[in-house]
């Protein structure tokens, strides 16, 4: 589970180093500005009537609402959860495509140093506003989801309805872009601006409106995950999103810097290293055990699994 939301929200982040070559540490506070977003509506929709419509939009700041009360899961409030999806995709592109406006447009023909400590300052002043709005604290999303147990070898797994949601909306979002790449015009001229951006421009590849597409597309997909990570691990805090870039850059440089099958099955090695991990090691090791996989990896094949394929 953790492995796909790392794969998914690393897609986003993929695309716009392998297009617009540079490192974008913002990626981090879009996946909790998208939860956000996303979370508010469902809440919002969830205990209208319930609740002070404040305290909703605020997703229970200050313990002010919990999700638990508001029986808040797929199985109880589908129409809610569906649209706090929606609403995630949509806050998390309108965001991206503001920053890019205001930060990095204008200075997008710098270099990638440049646009790497820009993005590191987006980042700090994202998270640190909501941080205000939101406040600090960490709260309760969910209701205790349905599941079922089934055998497996030794033991019991039990899948809850939160996980079959993350598994079906994760996977159709990557068949999705998988089709989107290889079956659409808007995915050969992104294929080919990552080859050779002068030559996409020279050849009348719509250079601008291919960068607008990525920031759309990655920032949809960001935004998504980021709702579906919280709707899985049932809390929200205004540092979801930075807690996870790290292991999401190791995914990305995992897979092959610039490669989207690589963000997927880099984001799938990463999330399962450091969910087993915690068999053999304390849980709060789980994090450099992801790393040093990583590591082991590389050192075997330095250029990623998928030997840094741009884009596809």
């Amino acid at each position: 589970m953790r492995g796909l939301v790392i794969g998914l929200a690393g897609i986003g982040l993929s695309m716009t180093y392998s297009i617009l070559n540079f490192a974008n540490f913002a990626h981090g506070d879009y996946i909790t500005a998208g939860a956000f977003s996303g979370w508010a509506t469902t809440y919002l929709i969830a205990g209208l009537g319930r609740a002070d419509v404040g305290a909703l939009l605020l997703v229970g700041a200050g313990g002010s609402v919990f999700g638990g009360t508001l029986g808040v899961n797929v199985t109880g409030t589908p129409f809610a959860i569906i649209a706090g999806i929606i609403v995630a995709g949509i806050a998390a592109v309108g965001l991206t495509l503001a920053v890019d406006k205001i930060a990095f447009k204008p200075i997008r023909d710098e270099s990638g140093i440049t646009l790497l400590i820009t993005s590191v300052g987006v980042a700090f002043a994202l998270r640190y506003l909501m941080q205000f709005v939101f406040g600090p604290s960490v709260r309760g999303t969910t209701n205790q989801p349905a599941s079922v147990s089934l055998y497996f070898i030794d033991g019991i797994v039990r899948v809850s309805t939160h996980d079959a949601a993350l598994v079906g909306i994760g996977g159709a979002l990557m068949i999705g872009i998988h089709l989107l790449l290889q079956r659409t015009k808007l995915g050969k001229a992104m294929r080919a601006m990552s080859d050779n951006e002068d030559l996409a421009r020279v050849t009348g590849i719509p250079t601008e409106q291919v960068v607008r597409s990525v920031w759309i597309i990655g920032g949809g997909l960001t935004g998504i995950a980021g709702y579906i990570f919280i709707l899985w691990k049932g809390t929200l805090g205004f540092n979801d999103g930075w807690l996870l870039l790290l292991l999401i850059f190791a995914a990305v440089i995992l897979g092959g810097i610039g490669s989207i099958y690589g963000a997927i099955i880099g984001g799938l090695v990463i999330g399962l290293t450091a969910s087993l991990s915690v068999i053999w090691i304390p849980s709060a090791f789980a994090r450099a055990a992801a790393f040093l996989m990583m590591i082991v990896i590389l050192l075997v094949k330095p250029s990623g699994i998928f030997s840094g394929r741009s884009t596809a």
